[in-house]
């Protein structure tokens, strides 16, 4: 078993509508890679890409990111707020509620733990 993954995403994957339900505006789209996961260790690893819009968001994972490009603003239930773009990294923990807004298409890191 190799303890050394390279992560070579090969094509595009299709880019996919956000739930309908959950929008709140805009018509936002995205699309995931997944490089690693260790179903074992309930761990992921991986991009994703998203278009403009705004959407409902309630996180039961733990998930690290860290923002490649574009600029998005996640705003919590209880008025926690975060704007991030280019090289900001932060920690989305289970039981965050609350909306994520792409404001120019964004594409990140991301590191989730389930």
């Amino acid at each position: 078993m190799s303890h050394l993954h390279i992560f070579n995403p090969g094509g595009d994957p299709p880019w996919e509508p956000v739930a309908a339900e959950k929008v709140l505006r805009g018509q936002p789209q995205t699309r995931t890679w997944v490089h690693y996961e260790s179903p074992a260790e309930r761990l992921s690893a991986g991009e994703w890409e998203a278009s403009p819009g705004c959407w409902r968001i309630a996180y039961s994972e733990w998930e690290y990111m860290v923002i490649r490009s574009g600029q998005c603003v996640i705003t919590g239930d209880d008025g926690s707020r975060i704007v991030a773009g280019p090289g900001d990294a932060f920690i989305l923990e289970p039981g965050f509620t609350g909306t994520w807004e792409v404001t120019s298409t964004m594409r990140k890191h991301w590191v989730i733990r389930d």
